[in-house]
Parts: C-alpha cells; sequence; structure tokens
C-alpha cells in the first residue's frame, strides 16, 4: 500500500500540536516583551529621564513619601535608585535635590536593604548616620558637597526621590 505523504502518523501529529503550542507561547512572550519595552520606552519619552551608565534616572519635581515615591517608580516601570559605585553616587549627588533612594531597614531594624532586597555594601553615611533606630527606616540623599551624604528619615516624610530603570542588566 502506498501512502500519500500528506498523512500524518498519530505521534507526528502530537508532535506538530507540542511544537505549535511551543512556539505560540514564546509569540506570546516576545509580544508581552515588546510591550513592556515600547511602555518603557513612551516613560522616557515624556522627559525627565537622564542616562546615565546604563541607566536611566527620573527625578521627581515634586514630593511624596518614600512608599508613595516607591510607587510611582515601579507604575513607571522602574524602582527608587539602588546605589552600586561612587560613580553614581557621584552623579546623584550632581543633582542637588534632597531625594528619596531605594534603601531601608524597614524588615529588620539595622539590616539595611536595598528595594531589590541586596544587602548594603558601598555605604555613604553621612557623620553619625543612621541614626533613628525604630523611627527612621529610609534614606535621602541629604548632602551634595560631601560624598557622605545619606541620612536615615521617618518613611512618612515627604521627599523627591529618583527612579532608576536599568536598561543594561
Amino acid at each position: 500500500m502506498i501512502t500519500s505523504p500528506l498523512i500524518m502518523t498519530v505521534s507526528e501529529r502530537d508532535e506538530f500540536k507540542r511544537t505549535n503550542f511551543d512556539v505560540e507561547a514564546g509569540f506570546k512572550t516576545l509580544t508581552e516583551e515588546r510591550d513592556d519595552l515600547k511602555r518603557k520606552l513612551n516613560n522616557l519619552a515624556q522627559g525627565r529621564w537622564e542616562y546615565f551608565n546604563g541607566s536611566f534616572y527620573y527625578k521627581s519635581t515634586i514630593t511624596k513619601t518614600w512608599q508613595e515615591s516607591r510607587d510611582d517608580c515601579l507604575q513607571k516601570g522602574a524602582d527608587l535608585v539602588i546605589i552600586n559605585s561612587k560613580e553614581e553616587h557621584d552623579f546623584l549627588r550632581k543633582l542637588k535635590k534632597v531625594m528619596w533612594i531605594g534603601l531601608t531597614d524597614s524588615e529588620t531594624e539595622g539590616t539595611w536593604k536595598w528595594v531589590d532586597g541586596t544587602p548594603l555594601n558601598e555605604r555613604y553615611w553621612d557623620s553619625g548616620e543612621p541614626n533613628g533606630e525604630k523611627s527612621e527606616n529610609c534614606v535621602e540623599i541629604k548632602k551634595f558637597d560631601s560624598e557622605n551624604s545619606w541620612n536615615d528619615v521617618s518613611c512618612s516624610t515627604s521627599k523627591n526621590w529618583i527612579c532608576e530603570m536599568k536598561v543594561i542588566p
């Protein structure tokens, strides 16, 4: 009996279905990634973003509490800034604005962590800081003329803030 090349076996059909499912899932993932990139680019195009060393930074023009500031960053596809180097810290100080950064010990008193959960390594505390114990769990950049410029302060205080959106991992 001669079989037509167009006839599939059950196993060939099942394999085709699995491959098709994988392709559709990959397409869905790529579509979601594309839409996320479009949203991020749209946010950047709306201004107040500045590029430095693999990240875009958004400088607020109004003041909010630490959590409200973080929520605003998250809505923009970013988060409060995480300072990873002296160069990045110097860049932020040049903005000459008192502002929230993404550092807190609100989870465990005295254990400072960045908003992504990483522990604090680079430290730029002002003299005598941190000093707030349980009442001061969030961090601001307070001074511009000194490398040691961080201050712990009550998270309910209203301040400007800076968001960071990494474009180079």
